[in-house]
């Protein structure tokens, strides 16, 4: 293990400086080169550009000499290491900071196109072919009367602007070296304080795993590795109940296929047996494709049901209609309802009322609490569900006539695997994770739950929900109308 994390650490620090100097060499080099690039050319126009206002305008006014503006030329251009030329729009030469121009001979820059720096001032390359290694060159106009007379040109050698980014790169090396000297110092110091402790954390997690809870570990510290020693001893102390947490997970799995499972056996055997007559058959074909579609949904969803709390649980926020989804729970608790002689009663504000939430864990919200609401009434009694709007809140709620909560376990009912008392009798094969499920999922969403309940009058639960934007945008359509 040693060699094989030191190995890690200097192949890292390897490849850091691997990587460090081809960034330099490739990416640094080139933006470099580009700066110093751009740099030198807007020096170079700001210079043509004065020739052009000055020397040149002056020679097409004719207020100075050829041969004084020759003599000016060659003076900048000795000064600032270029060759400067003055040119014709139809590219002849009329001023060569190299040499004179004979006024007998004509010099013309053949294909001369004063458009070749496109939407820049500067171009690189041969320059038409008027030399023979690449130059930075910079065009700007000679205007007089509002008339391109002729064009200001200076060429600069693009050897020596690299020279220049040569320069400037050596900085960029010996900074390299100095991060890689202190990066060196770092893994040193690093070594020292994390993988010494963390040989330690692996020796006990190896006692661990072979049975021996008891192995000491000796890390301390405030640091993160004082919080993993910790973290890993913690963890040896609750690793024996590793089979009562298997256990809560699938008693979690097992509540929430109960129910949809219990509602499509009712309607096959209702089928079955001559209960539900052939031509309803599609209708309640149709619930039991949507419980089906709901168990999918569970088992996609299992292990965020075995962590219900509002960090771990991922929220899938839409705008949907919650009369829709208490007629649909309904619809999937008839059979249920009709073995028990019970009657749901559904009280909706509107045709439509729209709510901004995860659809598919509220419905769950209404399956646990209609479900419990079934469990714990009694024969011939009435289930109510209600939905009313008030500002930016949508209430709903469940209210049974059944068995009741005493007061003094109303605060404990929504924690995991409780049950009290009354229930008891009653549910023998719940698992007490209904209300923990309900109360988990509308924290959640930022909502509350609440609780008024009386023994032996029964329970209504009540929780909020956001209210839709839709809902104004389906007034103003009523309205209309």
């Amino acid at each position: 293990m040693k060699k094989t994390l030191y190995l890690k650490f200097i192949l890292a620090y390897v490849l850091f400086a691997l990587f460090g100097f081809f960034s330099v060499a490739t990416f640094v080099s080139r933006l470099t080169y580009e700066f110093c690039q751009r740099q030198t050319a807007r020096e170079l126009y700001q210079e043509a550009a004065r020739i052009s206002e000055t020397f040149a305008a002056d020679l097409y006014n004719s207020e100075i000499s050829l041969d004084m503006v020759q003599e000016q030329i060659e003076s900048l251009s000795y000064y600032m290491g270029t060759e400067i030329w003055i040119l014709n729009p139809s590219g002849r030469m009329i001023v060569n900071s190299k040499s004179a121009i004979d006024p007998d001979t004509e010099v013309v820059v053949k294909g001369f196109d004063p458009t070749v720096t496109q939407e820049s001032y500067y171009t690189t390359g041969l320059f038409f072919d008027s030399f023979e290694e690449e130059q930075l060159s910079v065009i700007a106009p000679i205007v007089n009367d509002y008339k391109t007379r002729g064009y200001v040109v200076i060429h600069y050698p693009d050897a020596k602007i690299r020279e220049e980014a040569n320069s400037m790169l050596n900085i960029s090396y010996i900074m390299l070296v100095v991060v890689l000297f202190l990066s060196m110092i770092i893994l040193i110091f690093f070594t020292e304080i994390v993988y010494r402790p963390l040989r330690e954390i692996i020796a006990a997690t190896e006692q661990y795993a072979s049975g021996n809870m008891h192995y000491e570990l000796n890390v301390e510290g405030e640091d993160e590795m004082g919080y993993l020693a910790a973290s890993v001893s913690y963890m040896a102390r609750t690793v024996a109940n590793s089979e009562d947490d298997q256990k809560k997970f699938i008693a979690n799995v097992s509540h929430d296929f109960r129910s949809p499972l219990t509602s499509i056996r009712g309607f096959l055997e209702a089928m079955i047996d001559g209960t539900i007559p052939p031509e309803m058959h599609e209708h309640y074909l149709k619930v039991v494709l949507n419980e089906t579609d709901r168990l999918t949904k569970l088992t996609n969803s299992l292990l965020s049901l075995n962590n219900l709390n509002t960090q771990g649980m991922i929220l899938h926020m839409t705008d949907w209609d919650i009369n829709a989804a208490v007629r649909a729970v309904s619809a999937s608790f008839e059979q249920v309802c009709r073995n028990k002689d019970i009657r749901i009663r559904l009280i909706l504000m509107g045709e439509i009322l729209y709510v901004h939430a995860d659809e598919d864990k509220i419905q769950q919200v209404l399956y646990n609490l209609v479900d419990n609401a079934i469990k714990f009434s009694s024969r011939d009694s009435e289930i109510e569900i209600e939905t009313t709007e008030k500002g930016d809140k949508v209430y709903v709620s469940v209210r049974d006539n059944g068995i009741g909560i005493p007061k003094e376990d109303q605060n404990q009912i929504w924690e995991r695997f409780y049950k009290t008392d009354l229930s008891r009798g009653k549910d023998k094969k719940g698992t007490g994770l209904g209300l923990s499920i309900v109360r988990e999922v509308i924290r959640a969403h930022g909502e509350n739950i609440s609780l008024v309940s009386t023994p032996g009058a029964g329970s209504k639960f009540t929780f909020t929900l956001r209210r839709s934007d839709l809902n104004d945008a389906l007034d103003d359509i009523e309205m209309d109308i």
